[in-house]
């Protein structure tokens, strides 16, 4: 009769360890390169430099900063979009650069379906 449960061959407790060894130092690198994340700046601009929006890798607006030229009372809606637009850009490339990383980490193990629990 054929045992059941446990690993056949004998050989795999030994792999399911060092795979998990792998997972820890997997998740290790990912809690440091997130704190990086989190402790980094982006910037971008819109209308030609008119508008500067500073964002963190918290997801955060740090700064706004708008050129005299750009405040026009008559025509808020074009500063309301400029500002907009620059902030938009400075998340996308702030999440841009966050996939990358953990991208190089992961190699690309979360795109999967789910990816890992950590």
């Amino acid at each position: 009769m054929a045992k059941r449960g446990g690993f056949p061959g004998g050989g795999m407790p030994g792999n399911m360890q060092n795979l998990m060894k792998q997972a820890q130092k997997m998740q290790k690198q990912m809690e440091e390169k997130t704190k990086e994340i989190e402790d980094k700046e982006w910037e971008a601009t819109a209308g030609g430099g008119a508008v500067t929006v500073k964002v963190s890798g918290k997801k955060e607006v740090v700064s706004v900063k708008l050129s005299q030229e750009v405040v026009d009372p008559d025509d808020i809606e074009m500063l309301e979009d400029l500002i907009v637009a620059a902030t938009n850009e400075a998340l996308r490339k702030m999440e841009e650069e966050s996939s990358q990383v953990m991208n190089s980490i992961t190699g690309g193990l979360g795109g999967m379906g789910g990816g890992f629990p950590f």
